[in-house]
């Protein structure tokens, strides 16, 4: 099979500079556009903020790799990380341990990046996996590490990563160019290109047994906040996911050469649609502290559930709108109890209304 690292010249990748270079000056200008926002959220908003958004990318990472976590747990997890208050929600193993990574590196961002950070984020990552023969250090096993599609029966075989026994030379030499390529290091690198480089360098060692795509986005999460100069809280990988299959078949096709260019082009255009969804999500965090503000103390117990579901969907809200029968299955209510409060809610300016009888849809005004 052909791979990367097969070839005489691995790990020196090619790419063209140039094509990259307006995708770079873009990148900057949106981080100032983040950070602007961001210091319109007051200090207690700010730590709400930081935990929604962590724990969506925690959410989407683990979606990328076909694991569904609980949202409550690990928010649940996400503030006793940060040493805040945390609900009654259990902290499951799972959840805990993407939650203490996901911490780790938005704390330590601006250190350099070393073997016992990469196997620390590994044990934190999957020391609920009793499957795994080796966990919080690189694979040793002698079967060959392939990436694998398919029957089990005729698998098909996406691409195969050097043996074990390579890996801790590979990964010295990465560690090194990381680093180096820092904005303190003797070779510094452009946020994007250095971002896309890492990734799919470090993908291709794939060094642990298992786990390598959350930690090869976690390693992208540093290289952009060490860039700029900010723990990151760009949505790389709720980004990545509402894409997975075009993210997997951009690494299988350039985990087969050196010409990167294409790779480079494709990850930044993807950072840069990340950095859209985050001012989307801030923005939507800063409306939602308006309203609350505005209309708290105004909603009774059925109101503020459905309200308080509606706001976990997201910028987007409700598809399609919320309807009497959402509210009615949310509430347990009766529909004249449900017509009374929807219309409430319009009338003191907390909802709109599309539509007519069964087609009557409710927003809410942000």
């Amino acid at each position: 099979m052909q791979c990367n690292w097969t070839q005489p010249d691995w790990p020196s990748f090619r790419y063209d500079v140039g094509a990259v270079e307006p995708l770079e000056q873009r990148f900057l200008l949106s981080s100032g556009e983040i950070l602007g926002a961001v210091c319109h959220v007051t200090s207690a908003e700010r730590d709400r903020l930081r935990i929604e958004l962590l724990s969506e990318e925690a959410m989407r990472t683990s979606a990328i790799e076909g694991e569904v976590l609980d949202r409550s747990s690990v928010q649940s997890s996400l503030r006793r990380q940060f040493g805040l208050s945390a609900d009654s929600a259990p902290s499951r193993p799972r959840e805990q341990g993407v939650a203490e990574m996901m911490v780790d590196v938005y704390l330590n961002y601006a250190t350099p990046l070393t073997h016992d950070t990469l196997c620390r984020w590994h044990g934190m990552l999957l020391s609920h996996d009793r499957g795994l023969e080796t966990i919080g250090s690189y694979r040793r096993h002698a079967d060959a590490m392939q990436i694998v599609s398919g029957r089990i029966d005729q698998p098909t075989v996406h691409f195969e990563a050097p043996p074990s026994a390579r890996v801790q030379g590979e990964m010295d030499v990465f560690v090194d160019w990381f680093n180096r390529t820092a904005p303190e290091g003797s070779a510094p690198l452009p946020a994007l290109t250095r971002a896309a480089l890492g990734h799919l360098w470090f993908e291709s060692i794939h060094p642990f047994e298992d786990g390598n795509g959350r930690l090869g986005r976690a390693l992208a999460e540093k290289i952009l906040a060490q860039n700029i100069g900010q723990p990151s809280l760009i949505a790389v990988a709720y980004t990545i996911e509402r894409d997975r299959k075009c993210y997997y078949d951009q690494l299988e096709t350039h985990q087969k050469t050196l010409d990167v260019t294409g790779w480079l082009l494709w990850f930044a255009e993807t950072i840069l649609q990340a950095q859209q969804v985050t001012l989307t999500r801030v923005a939507f965090f800063i409306s939602k502290a308006k309203f609350y503000a505005q209309f708290s103390n105004q909603l009774n117990d059925r109101q503020a559930k459905v309200i308080e579901r509606m706001f976990r969907e997201g910028p987007d809200g409700f598809k399609g709108g919320l309807s009497a029968e959402n509210y009615i299955a949310m509430t347990g209510t009766s529909r004249a109890t449900t017509t009374r409060d929807l219309q409430c809610l319009v009338e003191m300016g907390a909802l709109s209304r599309t539509g007519e009888r069964r087609h009557t849809r409710y927003w809410l005004v942000i």
